[in-house]
């Protein structure tokens, strides 16, 4: 097997698990055209289709995913190869593919990673902001970033910090129009800001726990957003009730500009975590960053 042609399949191995020639693209250090023309080069060479194109999409063909499936595993082995030279290395070096939530990214990344890469200028990060769960595994990512309550029981995982808790929260001028709630029940009654989800599509379901017994509210009111920073603009105006995070909350409601309802209904739960497959020995790269984020 010659360069040319181990490059074009790990390059083909980068757009079928993309399914993106512009993303694939950004990843491998070319354009997207000059990927275009290796993948159509490739199947040339192969006498086989690998990739479905469309207009908006591109996707493994049945026989690309065959040919997926037997590259994964040995790419893998590569990896950990060049990983395990990585040792000999006086500094930390390597490529790191992160996948995190929005809210994550802002609240545990943002405050670390500038200092982070400038203590280490050979590892480069990668980070793609994704609200689904995603397998980080199948998406060839090296961690992930997620609540502990979501992280598989078959991965590694690291705390970044501490619990967290939501809070039901509303302006005074918001209680001068309406009472406020005594039960997670009474929320039907009320204007309640509503946060979309942005791959289910569905929106966010206002969660409650009290003495064993658990509460799943749909929240109903005059305003619905994908983006928490303007859902907690809208709380602050006056315009409904918020589900917001306590960090993001408490400063109002010290202040009196924001006042707190169900305290009793909302007990905390496990922050977030660093997670990523169990391995005897992770790259030094993913290492320091552990050692740069964990609390």
């Amino acid at each position: 097997m010659d360069r040319t042609e181990l490059n074009d399949l790990v390059a083909f191995a980068t757009v079928a698990r993309e399914r993106s020639f512009t993303r694939a693209a950004a990843i491998i250090g070319i354009s997207p055209s000059a990927l275009s023309h290796a993948m159509k080069a490739l199947e040339a060479r192969l006498g086989i289709r690998l990739l479905a194109r469309t207009t908006r999409s591109v996707a493994p063909t049945e026989a690309g995913q065959r040919l997926l499936k037997s590259l994964d595993p040995a790419l893998a082995e590569i990896r950990q190869g060049l990983d395990a030279l990585a040792e000999w290395r006086a500094d930390p070096s390597g490529r790191l593919r992160i996948t995190t939530s929005a809210y994550a990214a802002h609240r545990v990344l943002l405050p670390k990673l500038p200092a982070f890469l400038l203590s280490h200028p050979q590892i480069h990060v990668e980070v793609n902001i994704d609200d689904s769960l995603t397998d980080i595994v199948a998406a060839g990512y090296d961690a992930g970033i997620r609540l502990g309550e979501t992280v598989e029981k078959d991965m590694t995982a690291v705390r970044l910090g501490p619990d967290l808790k939501s809070v039901i929260v509303g302006t005074p001028s918001y209680f001068e129009r309406y009472p406020k709630p005594e039960t997670p029940w009474d929320l039907h009654a009320h204007a309640c800001i509503a946060y979309r989800l942005t791959t289910s599509g569905g929106l966010l379901p206002w969660e409650f726990e009290k003495d064993g017994r658990e509460v799943t509210v749909r929240p109903r009111g005059p305003f619905v957003v994908n983006d928490g920073e303007l859902a907690a603009a809208a709380v602050r105006a006056g315009v409904g009730l918020g589900y917001l995070m306590d960090q993001d909350a408490v400063e109002d409601i010290r202040a009196g500009r924001l006042v707190q309802v169900l305290d009793d209904w909302c007990p905390p739960f496990p922050g977030f975590y660093l997670y990523h497959p169990g391995r005897r020995q992770s790259p030094p790269a993913l290492r320091a960053f552990i050692a740069a984020f964990k609390v």
